[in-house]
């Protein structure tokens, strides 16, 4: 998925009073608009451009259970979605399905700007990727359904690697290990082995989690940072320890151009989403002339023995709690991304929602290594205050203190713990 998904922040305060204005009920069990005649859908333009056939087909099962029922959609794209969603959300000409990008959720749910669902009423709700199935979940209720979703792999060039004497892609941390040992010391060291943003906390903490580590904890409805944990002190020195030794770049960088980098043949390996490989390697991106054909995505193990558990990136639908119709709005959700959208999807290239189909993945070896990768994932903190942390970047800091050396690991943890507890519980 080629769009980078950051949580919903400073959301305009007009909607903070929008659950005191709307119906928050328990989503099942009540008569919530199912006799309405009318039903708005805000979508993006990746379903108007890449699947409308599946838009369609959703509109086309409703409607059949629904006669005279008129459904209008509307698409927006990302850079301006969520400035039009607060917008109308201050009126009562609320849409009745709304797509959100995952991290987008939190701040809405924490504002009360969406109704709670009965997630039992969903096709594979109980199969839902654990990564997410949070991102839909606030203090124990759902508030909306995982769409379809992106994950992380690692990405490296063959021939590089091949001439270094590396045939195949790593299944072990030590192996990769070793093969950028020996990639690095053919190439010199103004190449990076593996061009890692030092900024790029998706990645940063997938190192955490696979220690036992984690952002941040939650006890007695209070969350505080954890990341000077011993298990998250463990992933951020592994982390510390591929920058050092692989990243031979600007180490204040993030990752919003990696792509682009990749591209210019100064690396030989990058850990980010499953499209950047194939957007490094397009013409107008690839300035060796040798990347096409020549880049492998593969599943990341990581230092425990595991694979590396990854972020999921992606999309949800949510109910507005000012929807009028919000039973019907839930069944067009589920014709949506019951099991015929999730084929659908599944064929335009997305994961899907849940770990039934994902399986179904693994067994295709064009599909193989983006499933297997996915099936270890993490999500952000569900935390009131979570999208003050993203806004004052605290782990980028973080990460930058620790990949540049002005700090010692336990430091910058330490110091980043003492912020994310100032803020993290403050809705």
């Amino acid at each position: 998925m080629k769009r980078k998904l950051t949580a919903a922040i400073g959301i305009a305060g007009m909607i903070v009073s929008i659950a005191a204005c709307g119906d928050n009920g328990d989503g099942g069990g009540s008569d919530k608009g199912a006799d309405a005649k009318e039903l708005t859908v805000w979508l993006t333009v990746d379903a108007q451009n890449n699947w409308p056939d599946l838009v369609k087909a959703a509109d086309a099962a409703v409607q059949k259970k629904h006669p005279g029922l008129e459904i209008t959609h509307e698409y927006y794209g990302w850079p301006d979605k969520n400035a039009k969603l607060d917008a109308v959300l201050a009126t009562d000409k609320a849409p009745d399905v709304v797509e959100m990008g995952n991290t987008e959720m939190l701040g809405y749910m924490v504002k009360g700007a969406f109704a709670p669902l009965d997630a039992a009423a969903f096709d594979n709700s109980s199969a839902w990727l654990d990564g997410l199935k949070a991102s839909v979940t606030y203090e124990d209720k759902t508030y909306g359904v995982p769409y379809y979703a992106g994950g992380r792999v690692g990405n490296w060039r063959k021939d590089l690697f091949a001439s270094a004497g590396v045939k195949s892609a790593p299944k072990t941390y030590a192996e990769l290990t070793a093969a950028l040992d020996k990639v690095q010391k053919k190439e010199g060291d103004k190449f990076s082995a593996w061009y890692q943003p030092t900024r790029d906390w998706y990645a940063a903490m997938s190192f955490v989690y696979d220690a036992g580590g984690s952002i941040a904890v939650e006890s007695g409805g209070e969350w505080k940072g954890n990341l000077s944990s011993p298990e998250s002190v463990k992933g951020l020195t592994a982390y510390k320890d591929v920058v050092d030794r692989y990243m031979h770049g600007d180490k204040t960088k993030d990752e919003s151009d990696r792509y682009i980098v990749y591209g210019q043949g100064k690396s030989g390996m990058i850990f980010g989403a499953a499209w950047e490989g194939a957007t490094a390697e397009a013409p107008e991106n690839d300035k060796t002339g040798k990347l096409k054909g020549n880049l492998e995505n593969f599943v990341m193990p990581g230092p425990s023995g595991r694979n590396l558990p990854v972020f999921l990136g992606g999309s949800d639908l949510a109910v507005p709690v000012k929807s009028d119709a919000q039973d019907l709005a839930a069944e067009w959700i589920n014709a949506f991304t019951g099991p015929s959208g999730q084929k659908g999807l599944m064929a335009k290239g997305n994961l899907p929602n849940n770990k039934t189909d994902l399986a179904t993945l693994k067994s295709d070896p064009k599909t193989a290594v983006p499933a297997t990768a996915a099936e270890s994932n993490w999500f952000v903190p569900m935390a009131p205050g979570w999208g003050q942390v993203e806004k004052a970047q605290i782990l980028q800091t973080m990460l930058q203190n620790i990949g540049t050396g002005k700090k010692t690991v336990e430091e910058a943890a330490k110091e980043a713990d003492a912020a994310i507890d100032k803020v993290i519980n403050t809705k």
